[in-house]
């Protein structure tokens, strides 16, 4: 697929960007402090609750900071609600969404109470690589099988101690509002701990917010040097363990969650005409 990308943004947008950027870094250095006040204060108190309280509000920052404008519907979505990480029964809750832009992970650390999965080399990043391992990011190579095996186990023990997880299964992100193929692994970790999946769908208002075949620094330069961006993320009801498998859960997921990318395109553009794929409802247990 070709996109006809914005042409090199001028003086002012780049300005912007910096300014964005130095912004960020001290609301990150401002927020971490007082998580660690907050831990040292509250020693008793799980982690995870630490974890829960101040992500949200760091990503939120981000959002903000970025003119990152989101409408957002559904479960605790409409009700500006943290979508709570562990379900009825006590294991965590997987989050699966669509994957478009690296926007997408803040979103959904704003929106879900879950460990976020990234790329192994972000570990490394001065003050965010720190943080992220502090805030439990589960760091991953897509290009390692020993990698994705570890990170997996790292997800089946968050879920055993009732901590949600936010997991893109199409395993890189695309252009567009297609959905594609989703890869099994969250399925199967939901299988193994007989924890709830929570369909997540995001749409962006134009392709130049997509994260497609470029360096990492071409699409945050993009994405900061804009003034405004809005974004449809719609959240669905957690689907519980039944007595289909993985296969037959994740095949229903993903016509699920085209069906509501469809509505979150719908919020951000109402008269737009969208081809609409026929979405198998979740009681089909079929291939």
């Amino acid at each position: 697929m070709t996109i006809e990308r914005k042409p090199t943004p001028g003086i002012w947008p780049r300005i912007r960007l910096v300014w964005r950027i130095v912004a960020f870094i001290a609301v990150t250095i401002v927020l971490y402090g007082g998580m660690r006040l907050d831990r040292l204060l509250r020693r008793k108190t799980a982690a995870i609750e630490f974890v829960n309280k101040w992500v949200p509000r760091w990503a939120g920052s981000f959002l903000w900071l970025f003119g990152i404008e989101l409408h957002r519907e559904g479960p605790f979505f409409s009700d500006d609600q943290l979508y709570p990480g562990k379900g009825e029964a006590g294991a965590g809750r997987i989050f699966v969404a669509n994957h478009r832009s690296s926007v997408d992970v803040p979103i959904m650390m704003h929106l879900c109470a879950g460990h976020a999965i990234s790329r192994h080399d972000l570990a490394n990043w001065p003050l965010f690589g720190s943080l992220g391992k502090q805030i439990g990011t589960l760091y991953v190579d897509r290009s390692s099988r020993r990698s994705g095996a570890e990170v997996l186990g790292q997800v089946d023990e968050s879920l055993k101690k009732g901590e949600g997880v936010i997991m893109f299964p199409e395993g890189t992100s695309y252009l567009g509002d297609e959905v594609h193929a989703f890869r099994p692994g969250a399925f199967k970790a939901a299988e193994r701990a007989e924890a709830e999946i929570v369909p997540v769908a995001i749409a962006y208002e134009d392709d130049n917010a997509h994260y497609y075949h470029e360096k990492f620094t071409t699409h945050l330069m993009r994405i900061g040097t804009r003034r405004r961006l809005q974004v449809a993320v719609v959240a669905g009801e957690p689907i519980a363990p039944d007595e289909r498998d993985a296969t037959e859960v994740r095949s229903a997921v993903q016509s699920q969650i085209q069906e509501m990318v469809y509505e979150a395109r719908h919020i951000l553009e109402p008269d737009a005409s969208v081809t609409r794929q026929p979405a198998r409802p979740l009681v089909d247990a079929s291939p």
